[in-house]
């Protein structure tokens, strides 16, 4: 993420707060100092999200409230945005990621960047270790190949050799000794 758009983002998000709730944003935001601490706060609390995600939010939080937003309120809708692109969210792919088994490689997998989420974290710890803090790691990983994935990578999961051998074709010529060996 570019941090210039980052700092537009935030900027612009005040500049709407402002117009939306002249009165209430210069209660809460005031004075040069709060402001610039205001901004500073949430723009480390909105850090892990896109700036398109943050003037989507910014909107459609000015559209819906008829008072000035909190800071929860606007990551909330972050989070109701970023879940609409066809992807888990990160609690759906940890606990998918723990509840895979082997071989890996065959699991149906909602998307293959939650394979290689929990293949970055490890199998075996994840297999272990149910914690909020294996849970936050796990997170951001798979918010990584997610924004990778959002700026166009591709990834697939790798067929497992046992799947290639179940492809491979019928030996027609065995299969007629077999039946007329055992006489079907």
């Amino acid at each position: 993420m570019n941090k210039n758009e980052f700092i537009d983002a935030i900027d612009s998000l005040f500049l709407k707060l402002e117009l939306a709730y002249h009165y209430q944003f210069y209660k809460v935001f005031g004075t040069d100092q709060r402001l610039s601490e205001g901004k500073k706060l949430w723009a480390s609390s909105l850090k892990k999200f896109s700036p398109p995600t943050i003037a989507e939010a910014a909107e459609i939080v000015v559209d819906n409230q008829p008072y000035l937003p909190t800071l929860t309120d606007l990551i909330k809708s972050c989070h109701d945005i970023s879940n609409l692109d066809g992807f888990p969210s990160a609690e759906e792919a940890y606990i998918e990621a723990r509840k895979s088994f082997s071989p890996r490689l065959d699991y149906d997998w909602s998307h293959p960047i939650v394979y290689y989420a929990g293949k970055k974290i490890g199998w075996n710890v994840l297999d272990d270790k149910d914690s909020k803090e294996m849970f936050h790691a796990f997170s951001r990983i798979y918010l990584k190949f997610k924004d990778k994935a959002l700026s166009g990578s591709e990834f697939s999961i790798p067929i497992s050799e046992d799947k290639n051998e179940k492809l491979k074709p019928l030996n027609q010529e065995l299969l007629e000794k077999l039946r007329k060996k055992h006489n079907i």
